[in-house]
């Protein structure tokens, strides 16, 4: 390992004691660092995946309240822009056996509505649901998510058969990376640790890197914690 190469920044009143323990968790930060970029790395190396099987339907409609009976069938393929090869596909847990939307999905799609205006400049993006467009129209309409596609994949198999849903027909929040390659789709990637058993009081964290809330959390001294999670709505 590297000697640490600190830095003379200090802050008011703090101890030599402080310091030591934040240099400490510097090089721990550092390495760490190093370890996500070597994970990066390793993840764009893989080989295409298997071609999909087949061009699956969806159903798009519009949030916009002008255009709010507006629906139309999309395939998988027209997600892809001119130019813009890679499609990441989270899937959504929200079905008609759900009486309301999952909220941890929720706070994760609040985040990637935000992101998306500047992630789509480099990829393709969409969340998939297995609602009825309408539910789902309606619900994001209430979350002001205004930069996302939103599908709804209720009349084909790409929640099954891209493992956004469970043999049983319980929904699993996956994400799905695609490439178009020699004008064809293969599957290139998806968070399969979310199928691992978590480590010791943690979940299966398969999305964590790609989500601002527990990334933030992480830098407080209460952390994440063990029983608080995101709900749908606060009182004020």
């Amino acid at each position: 390992m590297a000697a640490l190469r600190s830095h003379e920044m200090r802050f008011p009143s703090e101890t030599r004691r402080y310091r030591a323990a934040r240099n400490r968790l510097l090089e721990a930060e550092r390495d760490l660092r190093k370890r996500v970029e070597q994970v990066a790395v390793l993840r764009r190396k893989l080989p295409l995946g298997g071609q999909i099987p087949e061009d699956y339907v969806f159903e798009e409609g519009a949030t916009d309240l002008a255009d709010a009976k507006t629906v139309r069938a999309v395939r998988l393929s027209d997600l892809f822009r001119e130019g813009l090869d890679t499609l990441v596909v989270y899937s959504f847990m929200f079905d008609l056996n759900m009486k309301q939307a999952c909220p941890m999905c929720t706070s994760f799609i609040d985040s990637l509505n935000g992101t998306a205006p500047h992630f789509e400049q480099r990829a393709n993006l969409a969340v998939v649901a297995k609602s009825p467009i309408n539910r789902l129209r309606d619900f994001a309409r209430g979350r002001a998510w205004s930069h996302l596609r939103l599908l709804s994949s209720a009349h084909s198999t790409y929640n099954r058969d891209y493992h956004g849903e469970s043999p049983e027909g319980g929904q699993v929040p996956s994400l799905n990376v695609f490439v178009r390659s020699a004008g064809k789709i293969h599957h290139f990637y998806h968070t399969e640790l979310v199928f691992l058993p978590g480590d010791r009081g943690q979940n299966q964290r398969h999305i964590d890197m790609a989500w601002p809330l527990w990334n933030l959390l992480d830098f407080t001294p209460e952390g994440r914690g063990t029983d608080w999670f995101p709900r749908l709505s606060y009182k004020k």
